[in-house]
């Protein structure tokens, strides 16, 4: 019988496959992966990496980031549970740690979960595809090959980048990354692949092309959103943009 690794890291989406390269480590290593995450997220998370034991977990309860999964993790008798999140405050502990100050959101959870930083880009490893689906939505979106296509992913979590779309010139096809559209994110993987401008804000969106290496031979433009400790390493050649009035305050640490 194999080993059982817990994951505690509920959400949101972009930090699940942030880490998700680190599930994939143990995976490689002969462990079953165990990991609650918000119900919202299953129905993308278990289509994308079905090999990990996706567990639902209400948003609204009481201990919904740590104590619940915990709980959870060591009734099903996880050998180990790996808690990957940066900062808790019903865990002050976690901003105790020697590496807090001088890593990213991102950096501290492959340094918490001992795996090297570098796996973070091995995501297209870990992840499974649906040809199917992803040309569904080129069909769908009536995409034509024949125009040079700029992709826009402008909306995070909790908001979206003021960005000025008509700087960019009118041969270009713009398509917006929206999650209504499909209900699974990786589905817009091969516009990625064809478009020949990609613009986003910090997100989801940008973590998943960045981790998964598509960024060669495109003009790829990143909008920060936070400060430098809530921004994550990017390993693509992008081009920073200066981010809106709304956000300057936002990312801004030392004033």
């Amino acid at each position: 019988m194999n080993k059982k690794l817990g994951i505690i890291q509920s959400r949101g989406l972009g930090d699940l496959y942030i880490a998700l390269p680190i599930a994939g480590y143990y995976k490689d290593l002969g462990y079953d992966i165990h990991w609650p995450i918000a119900v919202d997220f299953m129905r993308t998370m278990t289509k994308t990496a079905p090999w990990v034991n996706w567990l639902p977990l209400e948003v609204d309860h009481r201990h919904y980031f740590y104590d619940w999964p915990k709980q959870e993790l060591e009734k099903l008798g996880c050998d180990d549970i790996l808690c990957l999140y940066q900062a808790l405050s019903s865990l002050p502990e976690l901003t105790e740690r020697p590496e807090f100050q001088i890593t990213k959101f991102d950096q501290i959870k492959y340094s918490e979960a001992g795996v090297p930083f570098l796996d973070k880009w091995k995501l297209k490893n870990y992840i499974t595809r649906d040809n199917p689906a992803e040309h569904e939505l080129i069909d769908k979106l009536n995409i034509d090959r024949s125009r040079p296509i700029a992709l826009l992913h402008l909306e995070g979590s909790d908001y979206r980048a003021q960005f000025d779309t008509d700087t960019i010139p009118k041969e270009y096809r713009q398509i917006e990354v929206k999650m209504g559209v499909t209900d699974n994110l990786t589905d817009w993987l091969t516009i990625v692949e064809l478009a020949d401008i990609i613009i986003c804000v910090d997100s989801v969106m940008a973590n998943l092309i960045d981790q998964m290496q598509m960024t060669t031979g495109k003009d790829c433009y990143f909008i920060p959103r936070s400060h430098i400790q809530l921004t994550p390493v990017l390993g693509g050649n992008w081009i920073y943009l200066d981010p809106d009035d709304t956000t300057k305050n936002r990312i801004r640490i030392f004033k």
